[in-house]
């Protein structure tokens, strides 16, 4: 990983646990089983690239570039995605761990979480316009002026959202999923 530009090339089993990669470009890169955590990835780019059974926990990506990304069954507890360039920023996730991370202020129109757990992540002022949260655990995560227009909701549990700091229209929900849209009015749906 010395080069300054990488393209097109597989990263297997790369320990990089609290070391420094900066002003890199990845492109149409993949990384397997790395592990990452504790790292300084900051003023980096991706572009295109895949990330499978890493663990990427408290990584730093200061003003780091992540579009068009997808994270496959990954550990990315605690990592400040609201740190991350704007500029093209996309991003996806299927069966990963997200716990305590922050997409504050980000636009995430159309993001897929997949099979995921992201207990207490921030969506403070996230755009989050017609994404998925499919058979997600959203425990203790915080959506507070959140755009939620068209995100599908309907296999997500353990949420707790106010529709009236949070624009919902067109958003979708299950029938036992409507219990954590009326959580603050400390009532019983039988």
């Amino acid at each position: 990983m010395e080069n300054l530009i990488h393209v097109h090339i597989t990263f297997e089993k790369i320990n990089y646990s609290s070391k420094k990669v900066n002003n890199r470009e990845f492109e149409d890169c993949v990384f397997k089983n790395c592990d990452f955590s504790n790292s300084d990835f900051s003023y980096n780019t991706f572009l295109d690239c895949e990330f499978i059974d890493c663990n990427l926990s408290m990584i730093q990506f200061t003003n780091t570039s992540l579009k068009t990304v997808s994270f496959k069954n990954c550990k990315l507890l605690g990592i400040l995605f609201h740190s991350c360039d704007d500029f093209l920023f996309s991003v996806n996730f299927n069966e990963c761990v997200l716990d305590y991370s922050s997409f504050a202020n980000k636009k995430m129109p159309k993001t897929s979480f997949l099979n995921s757990v992201l207990k207490e992540v921030s969506f403070i002022g996230t755009n989050l316009s017609n994404a998925t949260f499919e058979n997600c655990n959203l425990e203790g995560t915080i959506f507070n002026e959140t755009q939620l227009t068209g995100v599908d909701f309907t296999s997500a549990f353990h949420y707790k959202i106010d529709p009236e700091f949070n624009p919902m229209k067109k958003a979708k929900f299950s029938t036992v999923g409507i219990v954590g849209l009326l959580d603050k009015y400390d009532i019983k749906i039988l």
